[in-house]
């Protein structure tokens, strides 16, 4: 049984992965990227959330582009979609979609608290904050239908990394995850 969850999950991933997103799929990511700033934005600032903060070295810009690729970006896709929610190619019903959707979503969530918690307590005022976690869900959400529409985890990989890209070096999130 667990040798064929492994060769089930190592299939998911490769078929995510192998995957070319078609010019469709960059639109509708691309769509999916201006519907969450069109409410992050106003909600981020509202808040106080975000602030204007624009990181200029380099160094910090080389390492924050790479590094958001690498993490959250395609390892958190990995886990909360991929792994998570059935492959469009895997033809599973409507209410189970959306119960995996709805799991998938709640994890990714809840992991920024317990990571927090865990293993990056310097993060802990910030992944605990309220409109973070809203933020979170709707990105998760943001991620969810560009993986489920594409089938590849391409277009998810790039929304999240540039949004987490964005906020760190343009909104006040370097400072708050680093300073």
């Amino acid at each position: 049984m667990t040798n064929y969850l492994g060769l089930f999950l190592v299939r998911r991933v490769s078929i995510a992965v192998s995957t070319i997103p078609n010019f469709t799929d960059w639109l509708v990511a691309a769509m999916l990227a201006l519907v969450y700033s069109a409410i992050a934005l106003p909600v981020g600032f509202w808040s106080g959330f975000l602030k204007i903060d624009v990181q200029t070295s380099q160094h910090t810009i080389v390492s924050v582009l790479i590094g958001c690729l690498l993490s959250p970006g395609i390892a958190e896709e990995i886990f909360f979609r991929v792994l998570i929610l059935p492959h469009p190619e895997e033809n599973v019903s409507g209410l189970v979609l959306w119960l995996w959707g709805c799991a998938s979503l709640a994890l990714f969530v809840v992991y920024h608290p317990l990571n927090a918690l865990t293993f990056y307590p310097v993060g802990r005022s910030t992944f605990m904050n309220p409109v973070f976690l809203l933020l979170a869900a709707v990105l998760g959400v943001a991620c969810s239908i560009a993986y489920l529409q594409s089938g590849s985890i391409w277009p998810a990989v790039a929304i999240h990394w540039l949004t987490v890209t964005v906020w760190l070096l343009l909104f006040g999130g370097y400072r708050r995850l680093y300073d």
